[in-house]
Formats: structure tokens, C-alpha cells, sequence
């Protein structure tokens, strides 16, 4: 992955905010927010910058006050990418930084919210997450997907997705432009089992979901339509369910 849109705007960390609290789940620290004993859990997994970015924990709070136990975990164990180390550059970090093994540990998550009785899980990503919730999608442990401003994402991987699975892209963004958009959605078009879509917001960049800035309305609006959209497709699908895993 590479582009400089992945580097603009980076968020000012902290652990103070938000309505919720920090706990373990499947053996990652993560933002937990919402009512522990509901049924139905929303996993959020963050972009490159990480777990503590106070737009993903002021959104994991909207999706939790709909009903749903919202977790977001550090697939980074506090090593964030930092644009201002130049030693460090972003290709370089996300070749330590796989999604394959955010895959794994994100199986491990989805496991021990089971294990307290969840039922029905839904995964949102958002650039680097994004990945790591197309891979989910391909199997059965979450029941609907949405991706953000998706990164490393590639046109075969909509041919393995076997669950309804929402695009909310950005008509400036560099990295999954319109255009492999377009491209994304003739793969989805394909398989009407799938309940799908995509959308592209004007006027925007990668990113701006959660990497928006308050002060510049028309981007701040435009991310609050991207969160209504995916909390509407959360709504709707991710429902109770009796969840029968497939073994592979």
C-alpha cells in the first residue's frame, strides 16, 4: 500500500476518550463500548493509525447507543504508523504490519465474543481494516461486512465474499480509486446470493470517515452519511441467529 492520502490528517492519539472502557477480548487490548450482555456485537477495525483515534471511538459510541456491543481492538499493540518517521515509511510498516495475521488474531476476537454469547457479529474496516474484514467475509464468522475507503483490498477477493457487504469509498481517494470501485461492484453484481453495494462519495478523500475534520463541514458531513449508512446495513442484517460453523 502506498499513496499520501494514507498519511494526511493523522488523528492526535488518546486513551482518554470515549464512553467506554479498554479490555482484553480474544487476546487483544481493545475499545470496548456499549451493553456488555446484548446478543449482537459490531467489530470495528481501525486504519493504520490505530485503535485510539478519537473519531473511530466517538463513532464505535454512535453504532453502540443503536443496541450493539461495539469492540475495537489493537491489531497493533500500540505501534501505530507514524507519518512524521521518516525511517518508518508506510510500505515499510505494513509489511510488519500484515493483514494476514490481523486475520487470524480478528477470528480469535470474533471467538471469545461467542464464547460470552454473542450471536450475530457485523465488521466494519476502514482502509487497512478493510482487508481484514473482506477476509472475514469469505467465511462465516461475522454476518454482514462494510468497507471504508478500502486499502489492499483487490477485485478477486469479491468473488470469495459469501456475506451482504456494503463499499462506502471516496471519489478523491488515490488508493481505491472510483474506477476499481466501479470494478469492485461488476464482481458483486455477479452474485445476487450476496446482498451488496457500493457507493462513492463526492468531493472526498481516502480516509475521511474517520479522519475528517470537524471544522471542515461538507467533509464532516459527508463522513456522518458514510457512518448512517453502515450503521443502517449493521441494523438491518445483523440480526440473532442459531450460528452453525462451517469447518474448514
Amino acid at each position: 500500500m502506498s499513496g499520501s492520502q494514507c498519511c494526511e490528517n493523522p488523528p492526535t492519539l488518546t486513551t482518554s476518550c470515549g464512553l467506554g472502557s479498554v479490555l482484553q477480548i480474544g487476546g487483544l487490548k481493545s475499545y470496548v463500548t456499549g451493553p456488555p450482555h446484548s446478543n449482537l456485537a459490531i467489530l470495528l477495525i481501525s486504519d493504520v493509525f490505530g485503535y485510539e483515534a478519537p473519531n473511530l471511538r466517538k463513532l464505535a459510541d454512535k453504532v453502540a447507543s443503536a443496541g450493539f456491543y461495539v469492540v475495537v481492538p489493537d491489531f497493533f499493540n500500540g505501534d501505530y504508523f507514524d507519518p512524521a518517521n521518516a525511517e518508518w515509511p508506510l510500505e515499510l510498516w505494513v509489511q510488519s504490519h500484515g493483514t494476514d495475521k490481523g486475520f487470524e488474531e480478528a477470528k480469535q476476537v470474533v471467538a471469545a465474543l461467542e464464547s460470552n454469547g454473542v450471536s450475530a457479529i457485523g465488521a466494519a474496516g476502514f482502509c487497512w481494516g478493510a482487508k481484514v474484514v473482506v477476509e472475514l467475509s469469505k467465511f462465516d464468522y461475522i454476518q454482514a461486512a462494510v468497507l471504508l475507503h478500502p486499502a489492499l483490498v483487490k477485485i478477486d477477493d469479491f468473488k470469495e465474499v459469501k456475506v451482504p457487504i456494503a463499499v462506502l469509498g471516496a471519489e478523491l481517494d488515490q488508493i481505491s480509486p472510483p474506477a476499481l470501485l466501479k470494478q469492485f461492484n461488476v464482481v458483486l453484481s455477479s452474485k445476487p446470493e450476496v446482498k451488496s453495494y457500493v457507493k462513492i462519495f463526492p468531493g472526498v478523500k481516502h480516509g475521511w470517515s474517520i479522519r475528517y475534520r470537524v471544522d471542515r463541514q461538507m467533509e464532516a458531513k459527508s463522513a456522518e452519511e458514510a457512518h448512517q449508512e453502515m450503521l443502517n446495513w449493521f441494523t438491518e442484517l445483523v440480526k440473532p441467529r442459531k450460528r452453525i460453523r462451517a469447518k474448514f
